[in-house]
């Protein structure tokens, strides 16, 4: 069953333009910011928080609340003996494809009972509460499961209201979400670079509490401006005069359908595309020399490779596009996918010949072959 209703008008143009767009964009521009870089500057740091530091701990089982049971877990899964790097990795793991998962719930509770706006200030103020738990090892656990909740319920939510703020057809709707994106990106290439550094630096916990800052920046920057942004969804479906319920077209359910294949593809690219917070991590400290000119950097910067890439390149492919488009052979969207998960692939290649004769756990490699496989 598909529901139609009446729905006003989304009027957040009557809130002024800046540069084109709706206030509201750039509202919702600098809260995402704020909010990946907390994401970002949190992973960032947490295999290696773990398989540096907490995990290696001889009393850890007494200093981090649940440890034992998830070893436990573990062991009884794998069938193998504690070691810090494989259960952080785990842990990693479990953590990352929750992230992911709980969006789906949090998409519910603001269609259905919350609103976007309330449900994004219970996700803010939940992971930044999660960042700031970090900095107690006993409560290590539970700042990832607050954590978990948090991005649940702020991650769907923040997006959506990117598309409320235009009317249905709105030839702006596009260019919108690259400037959205560009947000993305620009809080993930500096989170490793602060908050990397910080933990690398001067303190795991000053690098945890730094990213918590950047989600109370965010929350802080979004509360005070929600005037710009369109009613919620749930605010609009109250209001409607006709409300009925009717049964989906086959045209429909094909759409659905292609939808849950181009989730299949999605899903493989992310679980590929996260050992970038894992295993690649893992290698960028123990296995890359990052010396220049007699100064060393942390390899938490090693995550900042991928949004400058994406800064770099996206103007390259957006024209490309643009000019296969004007010839009638610009790929379709599900191509491009394909073509990511190629080169993504193609990226551990690399770091397969990175690791090619490689018999010192400990040698270190150029950061070029990290440089190759993220390009």
């Amino acid at each position: 069953m598909s529901t139609a209703a009446a729905l006003p008008s989304t009027a957040a143009s009557s809130e002024g333009t800046l540069l084109g767009h709706p206030k509201g964009l750039f509202v919702l521009f600098f809260t995402e910011m704020w909010e990946r870089f907390s994401y970002y500057g949190m992973r960032s740091l947490l295999v290696l928080y773990m398989v540096n530091f907490l995990f290696i701990q001889p009393d850890v089982g007494a200093r981090v609340l649940g440890f034992n049971a998830v070893k436990g877990m573990y062991e009884s899964l794998f069938h193998a003996s504690f070691a810090a790097q494989p259960l952080s990795s785990w842990i990693y793991g479990l953590y990352t494809g929750f992230v992911y998962f709980t969006p789906f719930f949090g998409g519910l509770l603001a269609d259905r009972i919350l609103g976007q706006r309330r449900t994004v200030v219970v996700g803010g103020a939940l992971m930044a509460i999660g960042h700031f738990m970090m900095a107690s090892e006993r409560l290590f656990f539970p700042a990832l499961f607050t954590l978990i909740l948090g991005n649940g319920c702020f991650k769907p939510n923040i997006s959506t209201q990117v598309g409320l703020l235009y009317p249905p057809g709105d030839k702006r709707r596009d260019s919108a979400f690259s400037i959205f994106y560009v947000g993305i990106n620009l809080g993930a290439f500096l989170a490793p670079l602060v908050c990397g550094t910080l933990g690398q630096r001067v303190g795991w916990h000053y690098g945890f509490a730094a990213a918590g800052v950047g989600m109370v920046l965010g929350l802080i920057f979004y509360l005070l401006n929600q005037k710009h942004l369109a009613p919620d969804v749930l605010a609009q479906r109250r209001a409607a005069v006709v409300a009925t319920k009717q049964s989906m077209t086959r045209e429909e359910w094909m759409r659905v359908l292609a939808i849950c294949v181009a989730c299949l593809i999605v899903a493989a690219f992310w679980a590929v595309y996260e050992q970038q917070g894992n295993t690649l991590q893992l290698w960028a400290d123990a296995n890359t020399r990052w010396t220049f000119f007699g100064l060393t950097i942390p390899s938490t910067w090693y995550q900042a490779f991928n949004p400058f890439m994406i800064f770099f390149f996206t103007p390259l492919l957006t024209s490309l596009w643009g000019w296969q488009a004007a010839r009638g052979k610009e790929p379709t969207s599900l191509t491009k996918m394909a073509m990511g998960c190629v080169m993504l692939g193609l990226g551990f290649v690399v770091m397969i010949a990175a690791a090619n004769g490689l018999t010192d756990p400990h040698a270190k490699r150029s950061i070029m072959w990290l440089v190759g496989s993220t390009v």
